[in-house]
């Protein structure tokens, strides 16, 4: 479901490297050791060639930015105008969450949101077109580090539950990120412990310290909604002195020696900052749960309510969702599936509110990306941090590489010796809002590296990836053959390749017809989408 964005932004430029000049010195910056105490303006990293990052990145940057401080302006203003009494309380916590979700005082350089990846008219996920049709991953507050994965979509990212193995299922359910590694063992809460994350992850938002998220918090603007939802005891904290420099320097910087906790708070005054990082993030998790991010409010719901007829390509498509496509037997719709010829599925929703996951994660046998920036991250920045010493030579084994805490840290050892089992798989998403764009001409990226960017891709991917699969990598198919039609690389991690799919033997008006149905997913249909129409770029 797509609509015509209807309003226009206008803001001051942000004061931002020009990606030209940057380009022309990319060497001598990524080379340049200093001490690891300056900011992003004397310490640019750019150690990308020609054609990786596209050229209206800044233009877009600022734009980003731009709607990021209207939301933030608007979510002020619906908490100054909120009546303050028991009968509101949930609608604070959700505030609270949502002005956190767009303060860009919360990144080391004070210049990115944790929204910038993640907008509400892509349903909270990579909002720069461009940069979903080439790079995939986003840059952080560092200009210009970028992760390695496309980012999550918010919506519906509440429901996952705590990560636990079912040894009956041999698998593991539930958990946040690609990989898993928001476990949730602590707060209970997965999402929540996913919050706490890109605030400190050195490729985004760089805090080096959660202590550091805490203190800008405690003078930030909106310090008093903080006391109003969680007490004034959130903030009863005795900084030392060195850590405001502390705070300014990026996360992964030579002088922290590796420490996690650099900020030098005693037992007391550290537990009194985690507690207040718990709530902040309990905060953006309450947000992200409302119906403003997650809203039960598409087509389909309106189909499971019976207050509407699903077009006949739409019916087909849903049909073979749960049939002939195999796709219900991951994307769950509470529904059962039938997969055989002549089979008809006769069973009743078990749910009127499907997630279209069944919480699992798979290893679809995607091919590397080789556009992603992280690949190139081989040399150090003026930090003396370098992001991927084994540049082409990263394999990312996704939740194989959480079980090694190799990305986040495993808090059941019992669970490392599976690590060989789940290489390569990756979170089953939500099929919910996956058409959700500004515009048709939008793009969209999918999968954890962002290989396919449309649903079509995904569909053929699914249907065909071992009909058409040949030994090369991406960028390698042979003459006479196109990639992502009639040509898929090799997979990344080809051992632990799921085989459920890959040959499922649909037509091609069978792809366009599950595409078709995907769209019925996209929330906005019974009731507008919030802050959908906040974007102020071009569709062509």
């Amino acid at each position: 479901m797509t609509r015509k964005p209807t309003f226009t932004i206008l803001w001051a430029g942000y004061a931002m490297v020009v990606l030209a000049l940057v380009i022309g010195s990319r060497t001598a910056s990524a080379q340049n050791e200093t001490s690891g105490t300056e900011n992003q303006h004397s310490c640019t990293y750019f150690p990308y060639p020609s054609g990786v990052i596209p050229p209206d990145l800044n233009d877009e940057t600022n734009r980003v930015n731009g709607e990021i401080d209207f939301i933030e302006a608007e979510a002020l203003a619906e908490w100054r105008a909120l009546p303050i009494n028991s009968g509101t309380a949930m609608r604070q916590v959700q505030l609270l969450g949502k002005i956190e979700l767009y303060d860009k005082n919360l990144s080391v350089n004070r210049n990115q949101a944790c929204t910038f990846c993640h907008m509400p008219y892509t349903s909270f996920t990579g909002p720069i077109s461009s940069v979903n049709a080439m790079p995939v991953a986003y840059p952080g507050s560092v200009h210009y580090r970028f992760g390695k994965r496309k980012p999550n979509a918010y919506a519906y990212s509440p429901l996952f539950p705590v990560l636990r193995y079912n040894q009956t299922q041999a698998n593991f359910y539930g958990g946040n990120f690609w990989d898993g590694r928001a476990t949730g063992y602590k707060l209970q809460n997965p999402d929540a412990e996913q919050a706490q994350d890109p605030v400190r992850d050195t490729q985004e938002m760089g805090m080096p310290d959660s202590a550091c998220i805490v203190y800008r918090l405690s003078h930030g603007k909106y310090r008093s909604v903080f006391e109003r939802v969680w007490g004034k005891q959130a903030f009863a904290i005795n900084w030392p002195s060195e850590v405001k420099k502390i705070c300014n320097t990026p996360a992964g910087a030579a002088v922290f020696a590796g420490n996690p906790e650099p900020v030098n708070l005693t037992k007391v005054n550290r537990g009194r900052s985690n507690a207040t990082f718990d709530q902040y993030a309990l905060s953006i998790t309450a947000f992200e749960g409302s119906p403003d991010v997650s809203a039960f409010s598409s087509k389909f719901d309106a189909y499971l309510a019976g207050k509407t007829t699903l077009t006949p390509d739409e019916q087909a498509g849903y049909d073979l969702f749960r049939g002939k496509g195999n796709c219900n037997s991951c994307h769950s719709d509470g529904r059962g599936s039938a997969l055989m010829a002549g089979e008809t599925d006769n069973s009743n929703a078990a749910s009127v509110a499907p997630v279209f996951t069944d919480f699992t994660s798979s290893n679809l046998g995607l091919p590397k990306n080789p556009a992603d920036p992280f690949y190139y991250q081989t040399v150090k920045d003026c930090f003396k941090f370098t992001p991927n010493p084994v540049g082409f030579g990263f394999t990312d084994l996704g939740m194989g590489l959480f079980l090694r805490s190799i990305s986040g840290t495993n808090p059941n050892s019992d669970w490392t010796e599976l690590a060989p089992s789940f290489d390569g798989f990756m979170q089953v998403a939500t099929a919910r809002n996956v058409d959700m764009r500004p515009c048709p001409t939008f793009v969209k990226a999918y999968m954890h590296n962002g290989y396919l960017k449309s649903l079509k891709e995904v569909v053929h991917f699914y249907n065909t990836r071992d009909v058409y699969a040949y030994p090369v990598t991406s960028g390698n198919c042979p003459a006479a053959t196109i990639e992502k039609v009639n040509c898929w690389p090799q997979p990344e991690v080809p051992l632990t390749k799921d085989m459920t799919v890959g040959n499922l033997g649909l037509t091609d008006q069978e792809e366009d017809q599950i595409v078709a149905f995907l769209g019925t997913l996209t929330d906005g249909f019974t009731t507008p989408y919030p802050d959908f129409t906040v974007f102020a770029g071009k569709c062509g």
